[in-house]
């Protein structure tokens, strides 16, 4: 991917939505769990004090190089206060069960900025023991500076008072904290599924990056199809989106044709799975519908799916005709139950498909075919990794291949229709299917869905 479209990758978020509020509930009840059974409460209690000459005289104001000479001794101060000279008498007056060591960790000792004051700060577990170490703190270090320096220079300003809630009570801010976190690995995980996708989409301007027009889009069928249900969607429900979609196909197709004259088209795809059997036989009853008299031919002599599609035996098909007679062609088309269209499933499964669908013999049934009907859809193979497809774009009017939005790699499209081009296929362009309703700015809401008649053809 050469650059990422925001607004693209905000719309690809919302495939996210449910694993954002999962991780995100998952993460602050993981937090809020912890903060209020696990975490150990901590009290922190400060005191400060400041270094500063106590032989001046009352009411006589302190120079400015008493006051330089101050702020330079804080932080010889600040290390004596932390000295394991002051924390083991604190330890001894106290009778703290600690070392030196334990004692200086849960102390926070720093000169306040461009001043001559220390800030004492103590933590503890007992809120009580806190207060009571950080005055203790403040007494022993101006006692131990006295001692060093023969001088009275440090008076505590503020005595540390009791606290009433813990220092550590960071509930909200861990919450939000942890919210922020999932929510960031979700949408990292996201951007780097959507750089790295190398999938073709609905929105993109697919004759820009493949050298072909968007022929049609089909949506998603919301009701899921249970086995046995009917595909036909286009004959089951005439008013719903899929069957405008199919029709608007239908007409993007007369018009790529409008002077040559459009009688056969061959209906592929780069993968097994894209629908093109679906598009086939529902482009067939559009056909059909339009006035037309129409033979689908299942030429897909590997996984062959019409017959499945229209509810009827594989038998005597597309490969049995190959095998005889062409001018007994009728005893192998089967009529269906709706008007104007007729079927031609595969057949039994030959050994060499890509051999006998090469055939001149082949050639001279898709002529014939071609001459007695109106419309014939051929429904062929994959092209991905086949010639079966390739053979049959050299013998017909146009090729349409289907891919499945979001899902269709672009160097599979790509390789597919160089794979057409070089056998002089004619490519009247991409069909997508299965686009999602929701992502898609092209479906009014005067389309609606009908209940599906549950029976099979």
């Amino acid at each position: 991917m050469e650059e990422i479209n925001i607004k693209d990758f905000l719309s690809y978020l919302k495939h996210y939505v449910f694993a954002f509020v999962i991780l995100v509930v998952l993460a602050v009840g993981g937090v809020i769990i912890y903060d209020t059974q696990f975490k150990k409460p901590i009290y922190q209690a400060k005191t400060t004090v400041v270094i500063a000459k106590s032989d001046a005289s009352e009411g006589t104001a302190a120079s400015l190089n008493d006051i330089n000479a101050s702020q330079k001794l804080v932080t010889t101060y600040s290390e004596i206060a932390k000295s394991e000279l002051v924390l083991n008498s604190v330890i001894e007056k106290l009778g703290l069960t600690v070392t030196a060591k334990e004692l200086g960790k849960s102390l926070t000792i720093k000169p306040v900025n461009d001043t001559a004051i220390l800030s004492i700060s103590a933590s503890d577990a007992q809120p009580d023991s806190a207060a009571l170490i950080a005055n203790e703190i403040a007494t022993v270090f101006a006692q131990t500076v006295a001692d060093i320096y023969k001088t009275d220079n440090v008076t505590q300003l503020s005595m540390a008072e009791v606290p009433e809630a813990p220092a550590n009570n960071t509930l909200t801010r861990d919450a939000v904290l942890a919210a922020a976190i999932a929510i960031l690995l979700v949408a990292g995980f996201a951007f780097v599924r959507f750089y790295l996708d190398d999938s073709i989409k609905h929105n993109d301007d697919v004759e820009k990056i493949i050298g072909l027009p968007m022929a049609g889009r089909i949506t998603r069928y919301d009701s899921k199809l249970k086995k046995g249900d009917s595909e036909l969607i286009v004959a089951d429900l005439p008013k719903a989106i899929v069957s405008e979609n199919i029709k608007s196909l239908r007409t993007n197709l007369q018009f790529t044709a409008i002077d040559e004259g459009l009688k056969t088209i061959l209906v592929t795809s780069t993968n097994a799975g894209e629908g093109k059997s679906f598009v086939s036989a529902n482009l067939a009853i559009s056909f059909a519908q339009a006035d037309k008299k129409v033979l689908l031919v299942d030429c897909d002599l590997r996984k062959g799916r019409v017959h499945k599609l229209f509810g009827v035996l594989n038998t005597n098909g597309f490969s049995n005709l190959l095998a005889t007679s062409l001018q007994s062609y009728k005893k192998y088309v089967r009529s269906t139950k709706i008007k104007n269209l007729d079927i031609l499933t595969s057949g039994t499964y030959p050994p060499n498909p890509s051999e006998l669908l090469s055939s001149n013999k082949n050639k001279k049934l898709i002529k014939m075919l071609s001459s007695n009907y109106d419309i014939v859809i051929i429904d062929g193979a994959p092209v991905g990794g086949l010639a079966d497809s390739v053979i049959l774009s050299s013998l017909v009017d146009e090729t349409i291949i289907v891919v499945k939005d979001g899902a269709t790699a672009r160097n599979d499209l790509a390789t597919a229709k160089s794979s057409l081009d070089k056998a002089g296929g004619k490519i009247a362009g991409i069909v997508f299917n299965m686009v999602d309703r929701k992502t898609s700015k092209y479906y009014s809401y005067y389309y609606s869905d009908e209940e599906p008649k549950r029976t099979r053809k």
